[in-house]
């Protein structure tokens, strides 16, 4: 079904289209299936016995008169990561792991606020309910002490459980908006339309419960910040490259964020691009929606898209286009960690283009933000960089 407005005429996204059957090719020769992708979910039944298997060993270990503990993988070591090409950051089958010990000192508050929350995830399953985590929080904040705390705890317990955090019914707090030519339903049958005009809609809290995604979309735009994204939209951009889809994280990008980018892609395998600064904390930020995180490496297949390309803004543009020095803004010591840390990542080994780029900024000792387009013009972004990028190819 086709949305208004309209945008170019068939001919600007030839090679978008180009683009998009290079990657349904791909997927075909990876075994993938061209279209109806999706998250590997865990039916209640299967969390439900997760978790009794799990209290059972804590049963067994008090009748045995030992201490029970939690065994959980250790997610914070890049020992226990690996690179795959088509998923991206993954943890080994056989990673090192850490002992919550129930007769620790140190780790008896932690057992016991698991368990706490174990019971709650068990409850929310059981009825088919659902609950944030600020809620969880909410329950006892005193116990908890701050929303960290339980945001952690239930990233381990999903890690433990070997079970997609979607399916512990616990939901995050979206702060990720999305415009564009696309359509579905939530979970309660709410119909959401979101639009090209000058307001977004905040991404669902309930990502697993959407349904009925129309779209026909020739991309998907993923905007770093939600400044550029604003900007964008008070510019028309949207309109004028109708049919689009725009998502930003606001930054660092939530997991309902991330798991959106991802059901899109699985759903309809259109070209999905990154709209970063050119810095090391943008790149690290691209890098998470494409291949994921240390963190949630454990759930990589249901959160990253390695067919994400890099569309801007390069190092490589503030050269090309004269941008003028005094518009842009000296790596920190801090920057340099950053881009050192992300070079030595492994994924930057399949992305030579990627490397080049990167080893760019580190030649000139500088950044710059998307920002420094203004200086070209005021809506340079929108009306020449993005429309000759997705018209020429000019992505990595």
């Amino acid at each position: 079904m086709a949305f208004a407005p309209m945008g170019p005429e068939a001919s600007f996204f030839a090679v978008l289209d180009q683009h998009k059957a290079s990657l349904l090719a791909t997927l075909r020769r990876g075994g993938g299936e061209p279209a109806g992708g999706g998250t590997r979910l865990a039916s209640s039944s299967e969390v439900l016995a997760s978790i009794e298997s799990v209290i059972q060993d804590i049963i067994t270990s008090v009748a045995r008169n030992e201490a029970p503990a939690f065994t959980i993988d250790n997610r914070s070591s890049w020992e226990n990561i690996k690179f795959e090409d088509s998923v991206g950051l993954q943890m080994v089958s056989h990673c090192t792991t850490r002992k919550i010990k129930s007769d620790s000192p140190k780790s008896v508050k932690n057992f016991a606020l698991i368990l706490k929350i174990l019971s709650m995830i068990y409850k929310l399953v059981q009825s088919n309910t659902y609950a944030t985590k600020r809620d969880v929080y909410y329950t006892d904040s005193q116990l908890f002490g701050n929303q960290t705390v339980v945001d952690n705890i239930i990233n381990d317990i999903s890690c433990m459980l070997k079970v997609p955090r979607m399916s512990l019914h616990i939901l995050s707090t979206s702060k990720g908006l999305i415009a564009g030519n696309l359509r579905y339903m939530e979970e309660d049958g709410t119909r959401v339309h979101c639009t090209c005009g000058s307001t977004a809609v905040a991404v669902p809290s309930n990502i697993q419960g959407i349904q009925n995604l129309i779209t026909d979309a020739k991309f998907l735009l993923i905007v770093e910040k939600d400044a550029t994204f604003q900007r964008l939209l008070d510019d028309s951009f949207c309109n004028r490259m109708s049919p689009c889809i725009m998502v930003t994280g606001k930054g660092v990008p939530d997991l309902n964020t991330r798991l959106l980018v991802k059901k899109l892609w699985d759903t309809f395998h259109i070209p999905v691009f990154a709209l970063v600064d050119a810095d090391p904390h943008g790149i690290e930020i691209m890098c998470i929606y494409k291949y994921g995180s240390k963190a949630m490496s454990f759930e990589a297949h249901n959160l990253t898209v390695p067919a994400i390309r890099w569309l801007g803004l390069l190092p490589s543009d503030i050269k090309r286009l004269n941008i003028p020095r005094d518009t842009l803004i000296p790596l920190t010591k801090r920057d340099q960690m950053k881009l050192d840390s992300v070079l030595k990542r492994p994924y930057v080994t399949c992305q030579p283009f990627w490397r080049k780029e990167m080893e760019i900024m580190a030649d000139s000792k500088m950044k710059a933000e998307i920002q420094a387009l203004t200086f070209l013009s005021s809506d340079y972004l929108s009306r020449v960089y993005l429309p000759n990028k997705l018209k020429f190819g000019g992505w990595i």
